[in-house]
Parts: structure tokens; sequence; C-alpha cells
């Protein structure tokens, strides 16, 4: 048949599994080896236009001829009433004639009208001159023998396209074919677009009479779920894309594939937040089938936005009821407007409301706005008072736009909305930077709400320099008690960033500006005050607090008191973990009743890496989950300490060898994250992904410009790029890495951060595994590189050990890993090696040291280097030992690399050939693959699976990734008979 679909710029079907092998089912085109009794004998497949339908039954047909069967595709066209009759089936016809042309000839002969059809010999004729020329029973008998004759040489799929723009021949042919059901093998789709059939469309009554049909089944072709618009807005956009793009194309696109391709592409071209041209000529040409009447209310309509109630629609349009109900009776039998809810009113699709609103010229926009204004102003019709904020905005009716706008975000923090909080206070500040505006509001006060609902949306460093900027314009007559508030809030939102400003001299600013009277509002300024001491200085801010839940307490004010509480208590963290759990736990309780949502969230936090700190994984991990679910029922996931303990929460995960959960915790699927924030789940993933043999570096660099706003995002990162550079040779890229990382954290962390060790550490294995690939010059060269990397180590554990600082299991053991690689580096460079007996020692020791910290995946690399020690000592049964230990758990994370590397110790461990009659001996899998691997076993797809066992479609792609690699099989089908064979099924 060709095609049935032209080659378009997505050709992966994504997200149609489910209705491939349900339309396949219907019509018994089954997989090979199946057999399936015929249900129907047509199909009728309805979607919207855009949704994938033409993809479908592109799918369908490669299916199709998978089985063995032939297809022939027709097209209906819109050529209103100038339609060439029968114009598909001459399109099929033209197919078989090339296809089965023995067959055409044959029946031509006993049904000679069949020439008739055939595309050589169409002319343009109307439809009385076509019946009158050609008796249509003799036509349709016709067809119906040649493609029963068809089908007995191979079982034939005829496809009909578009058949809202079928003439009435056309229509009436499908019509017999519906009611005359074939002996051979024929099975047909005829697919059109539901929303085109308006209540007085000839093909609706069609529609109604062939369902009524036996052997004439339905299909409804929905709009894509979010998961598969994210797929395929990943796959047609190759390079990486910004978790919030993605989010708002998914969002625009409500499940129209077209429409994300049009998207996406409009990403790719930059091309902003507008609608795409071509799609908004596509989508106004729905608005030229109205009248007059219609046009001008989704006019009106597309003014509000994608819905509106009818009371405001009717103050906003001017129009009297009747016309009123006229247009928009109209514009829903065109499906142009849908009803929503019992009395208001919504565009079918979202940007078709947007492509409208862009239509309408400058001087209509303000008109029309001034209008809703004016109707949600005066009462006449409810609203929000976010509504009224954009609607008066758009009038340039700024006053009230400006009162409006800072209701509107208050209302938003209210209900645990930061990001829309902060959007309507911005519009608020932009307004009150006119002079003529800046009395109708305390612009100070707008600031600091401001600041609140940018750092709780997690962006911490626009709400710093939004303060910045509004302190150096600040009048010396200001209220003292605003000066201190603004301080104090810019030393805390610097604290929470990497960056050069002086944290410190604010805090003293705001400190001198607090009230000495024991009041109220010293109170609330001291608890803040102690948090901002309790990140650098805790001696200072354990005086201070103590003060300021004393006043909170006088004063009955017990949201400060939970405040002052925590910090408190959050610096007692070399107490016994008992010991500071127990007053954690009583900090959250005591911020739970007082409803202090901000001192619950830190102390959960503290009380995870109290845990973290100890080794105690189990218990961090449901620490930072509590926090985690306490921060999304306040609608604050991005906010201080609620984003932290997600972060930490895939940092403990990572370390206790539970990656699936990594995985999970970094899945950014439908969120719309800060970009600092998606840097740093980005670096966790890759932590993850890298290890099981998906290179990231790539990706990596991509995300060194968060650096210097984050140190952390460089901390997780930067180890997985240098591992890297060492696994491809390049030792001079790990170094530079490592000082880029310096460079960057130094000025704000200074050189001895506790970090730095692990840093070294790896960094030093890096070089040493390029150390056989150099010369004698380059290796002496590199082994100067290691000494100083190990000095460096040395002076961080002298630093943390003379201040006092928490030395962990973690900080020890890395320690010890920078001992060991130091001595290996010189022990393949050949310089100044360790004797076998030492250096097999400090190996054991480091097994021992991160075994004791219970991190699987170190503690398996550990092995594989002692056993490498041992091998080359003649010891190789216990170096076998080792390797096999560290192969178990190399093959529970699926970490790929590692398992090349203990392969390249241990050849005799791969798979090679097996005398026969042998059992495949296979990698053993993780419960979470048991699970995935019956579910491919069935034939679900990633998606279907990833929504069975609520994880992402990407996580279970890796995952049958790792399965695949486990047993040996090159696909999925290989892999479940595999499965069966060695019996891993249930």
């Amino acid at each position: 048949m060709g095609s049935v679909a032209a080659a378009g710029p997505q050709q992966t079907l994504v997200g149609r599994d489910r209705e491939l092998d349900e339309l396949s089912s219907m019509l018994a085109i089954t997989q090979p080896g199946s057999v399936a009794r015929r249900e129907f004998h047509i199909a009728l497949l309805a979607g919207d236009a855009g949704v994938g339908k033409t993809r479908l039954l592109t799918a369908l047909r490669d299916r199709a001829f998978e089985q063995g069967w032939q297809v022939a595709a027709g097209h209906c066209l819109d050529f209103g009433d100038s339609a060439l009759p029968y114009l598909p089936f001459s399109e099929v016809l033209g197919r078989l004639a090339t296809s089965v042309p023995e067959v055409v000839d044959r029946i031509g002969a006993l049904h000679p009208g069949l020439v008739r059809l055939q595309p050589g010999r169409r002319v343009l004729t109307d439809d009385a001159d076509e019946r009158a020329s050609v008796d249509r029973a003799e036509l349709f008998e016709a067809l119906h023998a040649l493609f029963e004759a068809a089908a007995a040489v191979r079982p034939l799929l005829v496809v009909i396209e578009d058949a809202h723009w079928a003439d009435s021949s056309t229509r009436d042919l499908i019509s017999f074919f519906c009611s005359r059901p074939f002996h051979q093998p024929v099975a047909m789709v005829v697919s059109y677009r539901g929303e085109d059939l308006h209540r007085r469309h000839p093909l609706r009554a069609k529609v109604a009479a062939w369902t009524r049909i036996a052997g004439v089944g339905r299909m409804q072709l929905n709009p894509l779920d979010d998961a598969a618009v994210r797929q395929m807005a990943l796959e047609l956009h190759p390079e990486p894309i910004t978790e919030s793009d993605l989010a708002g194309i998914v969002d625009r696109a409500e499940g129209n594939a077209f429409f994300v391709e049009e998207l996406v592409g409009a990403a790719k071209a930059g091309a902003g937040q507008g609608v795409p041209d071509d799609l908004a000529d596509l989508l106004l040409v729905r608005l030229d089938r109205l009248d007059d009447q219609a046009r001008q209310v989704v006019r009106v309509m597309s003014v509000a936005g994608r819905r509106v109630s009818h009371e405001l629609l009717a103050a906003a349009s001017g129009l009297d009821a009747t016309q009123l109900d006229q247009g928009l009776r109209a514009a829903v039998e065109s499906h142009v407007v849908v009803t929503a809810g019992r009395h208001g009113y919504a565009f079918r699709h979202a940007l078709l409301a947007e492509a409208i609103y862009d239509d309408l010229l400058p001087g209509e926009r303000v008109r029309l706005h001034a209008a809703y204004a004016e109707a949600l102003s005066s009462g006449v019709a409810p609203g929000t008072a976010a509504e009224l904020a954009r609607h008066a905005r758009a009038a340039l009716d700024l006053p009230t736009a400006l009162t409006a706008s800072v209701r509107a975000g208050e209302e938003a923090m209210a209900v645990g909305g930061p990001d829309e909080a902060a959007h309507h206070f911005e519009h608020a500040l932009e307004i009150a930077a006119d002079p003529r505006h800046r009395a109708e509001v305390d612009v100070s006060a707008l600031v600091l709400k401001t600041a609140d609902a940018l750092v709780d949306s997690g962006n911490p460093t626009r709400a710093q320099h939004l303060l910045e900027r509004h302190l150096q314009q600040l009048d010396d007559d200001v209220d003292p008690l605003l000066a201190a508030q603004l301080h104090l809030q810019l030393a805390y939102s610097a604290l929470l960033t990497d960056n050069d400003t002086d944290w410190l001299a604010h805090l003293r600013a705001g400190q001198a500006l607090i009230p000495e009277e024991p009041s109220r509002d010293r109170a609330k300024l001291l608890a803040l005050t102690a948090r901002i001491f309790s990140f650098r200085m805790p001696s200072e801010a354990r005086e201070v607090a103590t003060e300021a839940l004393a006043l909170a307490e006088s004063h009955n004010l017990p949201k400060t008191a939970s405040d002052a509480t925590t910090t408190l208590v959050g610096l007692d963290r070399t107490v016994p973990m008992e010991q500071l759990a127990a007053a954690l736990e009583e900090s959250v309780a005591r911020a739970v009743v007082t409803g202090a949502v901000g001192a619950e969230l830190r102390a959960l936090f503290l009380l995870g890496r109290g845990y973290q700190d100890r080794g105690l994984f189990e218990e961090a991990a449901a620490a930072f989950t509590r926090a985690t679910q306490r921060a999304q029922v306040h609608g604050i996931p991005w906010a201080p300490y609620a984003f932290d303990a997600r972060l930490q929460h895939a940092q403990v995960a990572y370390l206790s060898g539970d990656w699936d959960q990594v995985l999970e915790l970094t899945d950014m699927g439908g969120q719309s994250p800060p970009p600092v924030a998606e840097a740093l789940l980005v670096g966790w993933q890759a932590a993850v992904l890298s290890a099981r043999g998906v290179p990231q570096r790539a990706r990596l660099k991509r995300l060194h410009r968060f650096w210097h706003q984050e140190g952390m995002a460089a901390i997780v990162a930067a180890p997985i790029e240098i591992t890297e550079a060492g696994d491809a040779d390049a030792p001079d890229e790990a170094l530079e890495l490592e000082r880029r990382v310096l460079r960057v954290l130094a000025p704000n962390w200074g050189e001895l951060f506790q970090a730095r060790v692990r840093l070294c550490a790896v960094t030093v294995a890096a070089v040493a595994a390029t150390m056989g690939e150099q010369t004698a010059e380059q290796r002496e060269r590199l082994l100067g590189e290691v000494e100083r990397l190990h000095e460096v180590g040395l002076k961080v554990v002298q630093h943390q050990v003379e201040s006092g600082g928490f030395w962990g299991p973690e900080g020890k053991a890395w320690a010890q890993r920078l001992e060991a690689e130091t001595l290996r580096a010189r022990w393949l460079a050949g310089i100044d090696a360790p004797d076998l007996a030492t250096l097999r020692r400090t190996w054991e020791e480091t097994v021992e040291a991160f075994a004791l910290l219970r991190h699987p995946f170190e503690t398996a690399t550990s092995r594989v280097r002692t056993a490498e020690v041992l091998r080359a000592a003649g010891d190789s049964a216990a170096a076998r030992c080792l390797l096999d230990e560290a192969r178990a758990v190399a093959q529970s994370l699926g970490a790929a690399v590692l398992l090349g590397q203990i392969r390249t110790l241990d050849p005799s461990a791969g798979r090679g050939a097996r005398p026969a009659g042998e059992r495949q001996r296979l990698e053993p899998l993780t419960p979470r693959e048991h699970e995935i691997l019956e579910l491919v076993a069935q034939g679900r797809t990633n998606g279907e699976i990833g929504k069975q066992l609520f994880i992402s479609t990407k996580t279970v792609s890796v995952h049958v990734s790792n399965i695949l690699g486990k047993l040996g099989a090159s696909g999925r089908t290989e892999a479940a008979a595999v499965a069966r064979r060695e019996g891993l099924l249930r």
C-alpha cells in the first residue's frame, strides 16, 4: 500500500501499544504464532486531528505485513462539493492492480464496471453522472468480489482514511461493506475525525448506523497520557531539554501527537512560548467554519483563557442571552468549545484558545480584558484575584492590577502555591516600580513576601538578587524593623546557595536593627538570626536561639518557639544518636502542633542527616521520606530542607545500593524543578547510569554552569566525570576537573572541605587506571599529581579532626580509599612501589571501611582492587573468592562497568560456549528485575510496566537493558524464551 502515513519527524510508535494490540485483535491481525477468532470485519477508528490515527494505522500496516497480509489504503480528500465519487476505493483498486494484477484483471473481466474506478480511468464528474454511467449495485458487488478474490491469495487489510471528508458514494459503499461480511480473510479500517462530526455532518448518522451492525467495531483513540507525551518529546528533542520546558510541552500538547511535534519543533528553533505559526494556522481553520456570531463568542472566550464561567462570559461579551446562546451552541456543535461543569465552557484544546487569542488585534485585546476586569471587580461575575490581576494588567488598569496581584500572591501562599505566589508578587513589584503607583503598596513588605515565595519555590538565588537590589535603593527613613528583616532575609537566602555575597555583613546589619525591648518582633527576628548563625557559627546560634525561645514562650508565639527549638536541637549533632533522635522527634511533634512547617521540615532533615552521618541508612531514608511527603502535602517540594531531604535520600539510596530507588527519586517526569535542583538530581541519576554503562560525561558537562550556584552539583557530578575520563584514558582531563572543582568551591567552602577527600581519591583512581598506557616520563609526571592529591587529602583529614567537626564512617572510608589508591598508583607506575603485602593489607582495610559504611558498590570495587593485588601475588584462589563476592553485588546493582573489570581479571567467569546439556550460568536478577521480567514475558511495553509498578519508563528501560545483559539475550522475545527455559518465570 506504500505508506499509510507520510514519513514524519516522529517514527517510533509511542504510547499506543495497547491500542495497536486491541485493533489487531479486533481484526484478527495477530502476532506470529497466535491464533485468534475474528471479532469484527470492519473497525471504525475515531480520534481528534493530530491525535495519532495515521501513525497507529501505519503500525497496524507494519504488523499486518509481518503476518503475511497484503495491505491497501485509500484516502478521502477535502475537495468539498467537487470530490470524486469513490475516490479512496479508486486508490485501493490502483494498489491492488499493482500487487495482484491477475486478480484485478480476472474480476474486471467479470465486472466491467470495475474498470471505471481504476485511477487512470477516472474523470472529474459529479455524483449524479457517475451513478448514471455505472450501476451502483453492480459496482458494489464488483469491489466485494475483488476483495474476496485478493484475500484468497493472502489476507487483505483495507484502510480508508479521513472518512469525514468522504463523498456520499463512498459513505454508501462503506455501508454496503458493513452489512456484507466477507468469507475470505478481509479486514477494513475506516478512520475519521470525531471532532469534525458536528450535528449536521453527513457521516454522523452513518457512523451511528454502522456501529449497530454485527461485525462492525469502533475504537476511540484518546489523547496520549503524559508519560507517553514526555517520551515522544524526548525522542523528538535529542538534545538536553530542561524538565520545566518538557513539562510545559506535556501540559500544552494535551496528549495530541501532532501538537507535540510542533511544540518540540518550536522549542528546538528557539521560537519562544507562543503557538507555532503552522500549528496556529491549522487551529484557526476551525474558526473559519463558524458563523460571525459564534466566531465573536469564541474570540471573547479566548481572552479568559482555557475555561470561563457562563456569567463571566455573558458580562464580558456584551451580547444578549439569545445571541450568546446561539453563538455558544454553534461553537459546541463544531467541537471548538465543550461544556465544563454545569455553568461553564472550555476550549476543546488549550492551544486553540492560545491561537485565537494571538489572532486578536492589540486594541481588541485591551478592550476585552477591560470588560473582564470590570465584570470581576464590580462583582457582576465571580472570579479570583489572580483572574482580576491578569485582566487588569492586560487592560492597562495598573492600580487594580497591583492590588489584585498582591492579593493573588497572598492567596497562593496560603494554599501552598509558592511558584504562583512569586509570579503574582513579581508582577506587583513591576507595577510598583513606577513612582505613580508606589504609594499604593509598602514595597519593602512586598519584597519580603516575594523573597519568601521565591525561597519556598526553590529559587533562593532570585530571592537574594531581589533583596540586594532593593537594599541598594532603600531610603534612609525606612522602618528599622523592615530594614532588619530585609538584611536578615538576604543573609539567609545567600547561605542557601554558593555565592560571594557577604552574608555575615548583612546578618550583623540586621542584628543591629533588632529592637532592644523584649517584644514579639524581637523574638521573631532573633529566631531567624539564630537559624542563620546555625549554618556557620554554632556558638552564637545557641546564645541567640536561647533568648529567642524564651521570648517566644513569654509572648505565646508557638511557631517562633518551634523554630528556635529546632535550631537549638540541630546544634547538638555530635551527641549520641538516640539522644539526638529523641530531641528532633520532639521538635517535629511540636512543629506539627504549632503549624511551623519550616521548623518541621528542618527537624526531619536534620534527623535524616544525623542517621546518615552515622551510616544508619535505613533510618535516614525513613526520615528523609517523611520530610518529602510532608513538603508535598504543604505544596513546597522545592523549599529548603524539603528538596534537601529528597536529594540526601537519593544519596543514601545510592550509598546503600538501592539504585532503583535512586532513579525513582531523581525521576522528574511531570515536575517543573528549578534549574539548580534539576542539576543536583541529574547528578545522582547520572551516578547510577554511568556505573551501569551509560556514558554521562557529555550530559554532565552541560551542568558545569550550575557549579558556582550550588557546590553540591560539583561534588556529586565531578567524580562521575573524573571516573569516566580515567576509563577513557584521559588523565589530564580528570586532573583538570579536580582543579576546576577547587577553583569553584574554594572561595566559599575553603580549600579543606570534607568532600575533597573523596574527590582526591576518585581522581587518584582515575589517574592510576591510565598508568599502563603512559610513557615513563608521563608516569612520573602523573605520579607527582597523585602525591599532591594524597597530601591534600591528608590535610583535609587533619583539619577535620583538629576543628572538632563530625568525621563519620563515610569520611573515614574515603580517607582509607585515598591511601589505597595512592599506593596502587605507585604500584602501577612502578615508581616507589609498595610491597604486595602492604598493598594487600591497605586494600583489605579499605574493604572493611566501606563494609562498615554499608556501601555495597564501593565495597565491591575495593574487593576487585584487592583481588588484583592477590592475583599479582599468586594467590588466585583468594582473588577468585573476592571477585565472586564483588560479582554478586555488581550483578544485583546492574553495575556493568564493574562487571567488565571483573571479567578482565577473571575471564573464565564470562559466558562462553557451554558443553552440551549444561545449563547456562546466569547472573542473578534483583527482585525488581524479576518483576519486570515477568511483565516483559507477558508482552507488556515499558510504559505499561512503569504504570503497573509506579516507576518511570526510563527506569524500566534501564532495567530491561540490565535483564537482557544478564540473560545474554539480544531482545525481549529472546529474554522471555531464556527465562522460561531457565525456570525464572512463575
